[in-house]
């Protein structure tokens, strides 16, 4: 039986402010989800800070809570899985963070959600230490890396939704329509604006000569380019003299 205090503690857990258009996003993205329960990739694209984390987090729980499955998410750099796995328990979803240092996963086990890492989870699965038969929902953050599709292999029945910002994926090889049946796409950047959601930004043009910046076969700047260009001193000078003259003193 719950006492008082501890439905107040769970009420405080999953009571985090969604904002109207978050509340649509999710309405919209269950939908799609629930027409189509296995093998359906579902993309929804978002502005940067319009809360991708704080809707997919929802979205978890509610499956979860709905379907009974067990949903897995997958980001692309080890500090995003600890901010993911905070988010999704200030959310009340139970998760454990799948990183290097974990060589087997009982089962069954208490845990609805995982988090992982692409290359960490590929890994885990192609030495068979891990397998996704349980997986009703993957959730992939920053989609247009479009990186996961090495899993497929292992994951056949369930269906897939990738956030981002950008729907076009980093890889010109590897079209994003190619892993994805539907896009969804979120609030503008000027509605949010508009709306008081985002700050309108305050942008400084400083001539820098990108000249020497050479293009890869990916379509983006070759990294021995930028960094030869950006690591310089000439470079860091004019860096550290723009923070002084535009930044010091003011909140970041």
């Amino acid at each position: 039986m719950k006492t008082d205090s501890s439905i107040e503690v769970q009420e405080q857990l999953i009571g985090k402010q969604l904002y109207d258009y978050q509340h649509k996003a999710i309405e919209d993205i269950l939908f799609r989800l629930k027409d189509h329960p296995v093998r359906y990739n579902l993309l929804y694209q978002l502005p940067t800070g319009g809360g991708k984390t704080v809707i997919f987090s929802e979205i978890a729980r509610r499956y979860i809570e709905a379907t009974g499955k067990k949903v897995l998410i997958l980001t692309h750099r080890l500090e995003l899985c600890a901010q993911t796995a905070k988010m999704l328990q200030e959310f009340g979803v139970n998760n454990m963070v799948i990183n290097s240092a974990v060589k087997e996963l009982p089962v069954p086990n208490d845990y609805m959600c995982y988090v992982s890492m692409v290359e960490t989870l590929n890994n885990r699965l192609r030495d068979k230490i891990l397998n996704l038969d349980s997986i009703g929902l993957m959730i992939v953050d920053e989609a247009h890396y479009n990186s996961f599709g090495k899993l497929f292999r292992f994951y056949e029945k369930g269906v897939v939704l990738g956030v981002t910002a950008t729907p076009l994926s980093s890889n010109v090889n590897i079209r994003m329509k190619d892993n994805y049946d539907e896009l969804i796409v979120g609030e503008s950047i000027s509605k949010l604006i508009g709306s008081g959601f985002l700050a309108k930004a305050t942008t400084y043009h400083y001539h820098v000569g990108l000249n020497s910046l050479k293009v890869g076969r990916s379509g983006d700047y070759t990294v021995s380019s930028s960094e030869r260009l950006y690591n310089n001193h000439a470079m860091q000078d004019k860096l550290l003299s723009a923070y002084r003259e535009k930044c010091v003193g003011k909140k970041h």
